[in-house]
């Protein structure tokens, strides 16, 4: 076999991955809800086409061939290998129909999902969550390997390597770090005043501001779009194609804005992979950790840094229309990073977001090994949120409807913020060594650090790990402790808390 006939049965792949993230995309933008069963017999169909192919006889024919020939590849070829086998390997043993009657699930359940939502009743979504929990489980019957548990099996598709052992240990450094932090601001810290945030901004103007915003970080609108969507997301269909979505509330700006720059960093992540590995599964984002690093990055680290938003302060208030013309720059900073508990994931502050990615990593990995039964999700949600944030939610659409991953059967996805968020902080950490970060935030021109992120991390794609790409940025594996040190130099400068 050639290099050529292997790379190009790849992109026979790649066309149809391709497919599907339009239909995906097309799914959660505009498609009308009457078509759902339709779409859901197509998706099944090309999913059944996708793993039909990534598991037959020509995949099988190069893994083997190649096996001991890898001088027969060139680079790109060998970093291909690697990420083909570890899918072939992964799901070579499951039934093709199988595979199809998960993907036909996945796709139901997005529309009782939606219902759900509309009606704030989680017994809508009860019967084709539990379905997706019954495939999934199945297909981790032919997935799983040495795994410990269930849920390794999960973790490890998102986030290579990772086991359970190793994030209960990390949560629970994070989680008594971030609890000290509150509890210090509770007790010496003086509360900033964020009374002018539910003022009124048109979506017009937010829409304005924030494309700008995300078009100086790096995003290119010639290669991606803006759309709205229940959910937001970001989706890389092809290197020319990354489109972005999002939500707005006229009366709290920070949802629109603040997740737009969030999906803007998926997207600039995915139009800065080295285009040489299009065509390929190398072309995609290392992890989901790695990938939500720099969405974090770029919402939280860039979007709540008082340099960023003294430079960007007169835009904005331009096109608030006078909204806040009467705020003061330190106030209006200050009463951004007000923090407080809050029930909705994508709208909590940066101190206590790792926590509501915490209570969501406890829920799937008791539901996936077999200490949490489907129908007390609710109640368990509901008793977790009072422990450890203390507020409870009043109805499901604030609890356990809030978010869309489990409809879309991506169990094990909730980690990668948290990973991501602890990424984010160790990259900067070491960023900070050779770039000016408050300089450059000041300037007019933010490509110094586009450009460090993309040398060190968008470039790679899937041809490095996520612990080769941390190791190499950073001299050093994960390490919490960066994140808890940022927040607290962070969190203890707004609330006025004087180090002991």
């Amino acid at each position: 076999m050639k290099e050529a006939e292997f790379l190009a049965e790849l992109k026979e792949l790649d066309l149809l991955k391709q497919s599907l993230a339009i239909l995906d995309w097309d799914s959660q933008t505009g498609m009308p809800e009457a078509a759902q069963d339709y779409r859901s017999e197509v998706d099944s169909y090309l999913s059944g086409l996708y793993f039909e192919k990534a598991t037959g006889p020509k995949i099988d024919e190069a893994l083997t061939y190649f096996k001991d020939r890898q001088e027969e590849l060139s680079k790109v070829g060998q970093a291909a290998y690697r990420v083909v086998k570890r899918e072939y390997e992964l799901n070579r043993a499951v039934p093709k129909e199988v595979m199809a009657a998960y993907a036909q699930a996945v796709s139901k359940a997005h529309g009782a999902w939606a219902k759900a939502r509309q009606a704030r009743n989680f017994d809508l979504f009860k019967g084709a969550l539990a379905e997706n929990i019954r495939l999934t489980k199945e297909l981790i019957s032919y997935q799983r390997k040495e795994q410990a548990n269930a849920y390794d099996v999960l973790l490890d598709q998102y986030e290579p390597g990772m086991t359970t052992a190793e994030l209960d240990a990390v949560f629970d450094t994070l989680r008594a770090g971030i609890l000290s932090i509150r509890h210090s601001l509770a007790k010496n810290g003086t509360a900033p005043d964020n009374h002018f945030i539910h003022r009124y901004m048109s979506q017009e103007g937010q829409k304005k501001f924030v494309t700008e915003i995300i078009r100086q970080l790096g995003y290119d609108f010639s290669r991606g779009r803006l759309d709205d969507t229940i959910h937001p997301f970001a989706i890389g269909i092809n290197h020319n194609d990354v489109r972005l979505t999002t939500r707005w509330n006229e009366t709290d700006f920070t949802m629109g804005i603040f997740g737009v720059i969030h999906e803007g960093g998926h997207g600039i992540y995915e139009q800065n992979i080295a285009e040489k590995y299009e065509g390929t599964s190398v072309h995609e984002g290392a992890s989901l950790g790695i990938h939500e690093s720099q969405s974090l990055f770029n919402e939280l680290i860039i979007g709540g840094n008082r340099d960023f938003w003294e430079k960007q302060y007169p835009f904005f208030k331009e096109c608030a229309e006078g909204t806040f013309d009467d705020i003061e720059f330190e106030t209006f900073y200050r009463g951004l990073k007000h923090s407080k508990a809050s029930l909705i994931r994508i709208e909590a502050d940066s101190l206590t977001y790792p926590l509501h990615i915490i209570i969501r990593y406890e829920i799937e990995k008791a539901l996936f090994n077999g200490e949490l039964k489907v129908e007390d999700l609710p109640q368990v949600w509901n008793q977790k949120y009072e422990e450890y944030l203390g507020i409870r939610p009043e109805n499901d659409l604030e609890g356990v409807l809030q978010d869309v991953h489990w409809s879309g059967g991506m169990f094990g996805y909730f980690p990668s913020y948290a990973l991501g968020y602890m990424y984010a902080a160790q990259l900067y950490h070491t960023m900070k060594k050779t770039i000016d970060f408050s300089q450059v935030l000041l300037s007019d021109d933010y490509s110094p650090i586009r450009n460090w992120l993309t040398e060190n991390v968008h470039r790679f794609g899937q041809a490095k790990t996520p612990s080769e790409i941390i190791f190499a940025a950073t001299g050093e594996s994960l390490n919490p402790r960066y994140l808890l040190d940022y927040l607290r130099e962070l969190y203890f400068d707004i609330y006025q808390v004087e180090e002991n």
